[in-house]
């Protein structure tokens, strides 16, 4: 849809950096009601940032590992400060700090590998209802059309399918398991870094409201804060982010208001493309 398409649009906009200075570059937000920048976003800009100061395009993200400091204001720009670590024979190696106020709000370590022959081998990806056979989100979400508002038709760049049920739908306590079907809601340019980046950015939409599944909760129940701590990525073998993805998430632990959350993200024809690693600040006021 012609909609969706300019959502994903206006997604590869936001993550096209402005260069400010040799290994500087400035991002901003989309929406400035929020009451703080989304870290999927702040994840995929400052791997953006490190991959611009990569010169060559056969060294692609293997790997990232990053830590959220402090909440983003999304009505500021942001200043991504590269490191140049090293460039070795077959590795490039970044760090990048994101920057409010005089403040880090993020930083950032990333490595760039050329391809190479070697082992291969992968866990098996779980069988699972098709995306086109689960609700996408105006019919899963049509009960709560009123109460969402403006916020229900905006137009996402990230489709998403939930498999057994949304967030929104009760499943019991003891429930590890969370799976998701998503893409790009439209077409991207044949940039593997780019595809990496919009994965990057959505690989943060859903993996904590894992950690809260077996305890019954949803994300806006009341008493309830979040907060992503730190979040890792493993890039395995090619893929596009415009294709559909299974995100299969489980949560082994929650202890000490810290949620942990890991998730493996499988191609359509059953190839394991990324693994995600995530910790949250998962709080239950009482």
């Amino acid at each position: 849809m012609p909609e969706q398409q300019a959502a994903l649009d206006d997604l590869v906009r936001l993550l096209d950096l402005e260069p400010i200075e040799v290994n500087i570059f400035r991002g901003v937000s989309p929406d400035v009601t929020q009451q703080r920048v989304f870290g999927g976003q702040v994840a995929g800009q400052a791997l953006v940032a490190c991959a611009r100061t990569v010169d060559d395009p056969n060294r692609l993200i293997h790997s990232l590992h990053a830590y959220f400091l402090r909440p983003g204001d999304p009505k500021i720009p942001i200043l991504y400060e590269v490191d140049r670590l090293r460039d070795g024979k077959s590795f490039t190696t970044r760090r990048v700090v994101a920057i409010q106020h005089g403040q880090a709000i993020f930083n950032l370590q990333a490595s760039f590998h050329v391809a190479e022959p070697g082992l291969s081998h992968q866990i098996p990806m779980p069988v699972v209802t098709d995306p086109e056979l689960l609700p996408d989100f105006p019919t899963r979400m049509a009960q709560f059309k009123d109460q969402m508002g403006e916020w229900f038709d905006r137009p996402r760049p990230i489709d998403q399918r939930y498999v057994g049920g949304s967030p929104f739908e009760g499943r019991g306590v003891g429930d590890l398991h969370q799976q998701v079907w998503l893409r790009a809601d439209g077409t991207l340019p044949d940039d593997p870094t780019l595809h990496a980046c919009v994965v990057t950015y959505a690989s943060d939409l859903t993996l904590l409201d894992t950690v809260i599944r077996p305890h019954d909760l949803q994300w806006d129940n009341g008493g309830l804060q979040m907060a992503s701590l730190d979040h890792a990525m493993w890039f395995h073998r090619p893929f596009r982010a415009d294709e559909w993805l299974l995100y299969d998430q489980i949560t082994p632990s929650s202890a000490s208001s810290r949620g942990l959350a890991t998730g493996s993200i499988f191609t359509r024809d059953g190839l394991l493309a990324v693994t995600v690693v995530q910790e949250g600040l998962v709080r239950v006021m009482r």
